[in-house]
């Protein structure tokens, strides 16, 4: 049987975040790197958690971005284009 997933993608100047959805539990995965060790601020760590949280499926899906171009910041700000 076919995995169900979701690719979005989010675009600002030259970089791009290709984002992957999944079933499973909540993991967040950032070029190959967990969450807690690609992004330092928590408060950039929540930003990157408030579409679930918005969307009420916290802990639903898994996440898998490959983010090319711009800084950690940047990054988030193109990976949250790609969930929404």
């Amino acid at each position: 049987m076919a995995k169900m997933q979701y690719n979005g993608t989010g675009r600002r100047k030259s970089s791009v975040a290709r984002v992957r959805l999944i079933p499973g539990k909540g993991n967040i995965t950032i070029n190959n790197k967990p969450l807690d060790d690609y992004l330092a601020m928590e408060i950039v760590k929540r930003e990157v958690k408030r579409p679930f949280e918005i969307a009420g499926c916290e802990g639903k899906f898994d996440v898998i971005a490959r983010v090319h171009g711009g800084g950690t910041t940047g990054a988030r700000l193109r990976g949250g284009a790609g969930l929404w």
